[in-house]
């Protein structure tokens, strides 16, 4: 499952797991990666310096966005750090759960899936979609950021519109959650 910042991939993702379904969140998986100490920590501090750390020596998230959307060079460098390493996670990840639980319906929550490629390891791909417009005011106010720090996050992911063409299954998410959640409920019980 994917979708672009801030346009309700979690809300999506905990119903699919209260249903049964193993969700995993590639933003949690980035967040442990980069926990103090371990190899991405460290090629962070090398190629982004120690002015990304909080004193308790954590990954400074905010100010490290705020370095790599405003360059797009920088931002593929802390890709190539990172995004090895969430991949690794997750073929792992899968192979456990195939073992373990053969007949589980596994969810990757990944906002950037295509341009990852990690689609390629995937039976078939959801995506949670909102216009652009919604995705901008809903950011502005989840993250407390103007509209231009939102467009540059935006704009840094492949469009949503993209990603809802090369979909299999499009969970429209501009109503009511209600709606959001019936219909994945709906694409759920179709695959389970």
């Amino acid at each position: 499952m994917t979708g672009g910042i801030a346009s309700g991939k979690s809300t999506v993702a905990k119903t699919l797991a209260e249903l049964g379904a193993y969700v995993i969140d590639a933003d949690k998986v980035a967040h442990m990666i980069i926990e103090p100490y371990k190899p991405a920590w460290y090629d962070i501090v090398e190629e982004f310096g120690e002015e990304v750390l909080n004193e308790d020596k954590t990954i400074n998230r905010e100010k490290l966005g705020e370095i790599v959307f405003n360059d797009p060079e920088l931002l593929q460098r802390l890709n190539s750090i990172t995004h090895p390493r969430i991949m690794e996670f997750f073929k792992k990840e899968l192979q456990r759960l195939k073992v373990e639980k053969p007949d589980a319906v596994i969810v990757f929550e990944v906002p950037l899936l295509y341009e990852t490629h990690m689609d390629r390891i995937c039976d078939e791909v959801w995506v949670v979609w909102v216009d652009r417009e919604t995705q901008i005011e809903r950011l502005c106010k989840r993250d407390n950021i103007s509209e231009e720090d939102a467009l540059k996050r935006i704009e840094a992911q492949m469009s949503l519109d993209e990603k809802a063409r090369r979909a299999k299954v499009v969970i429209d998410n501009r109503k009511d959650i209600k709606e959001t959640i019936a219909n994945a409920v709906k694409y759920f019980n179709e695959i389970s």
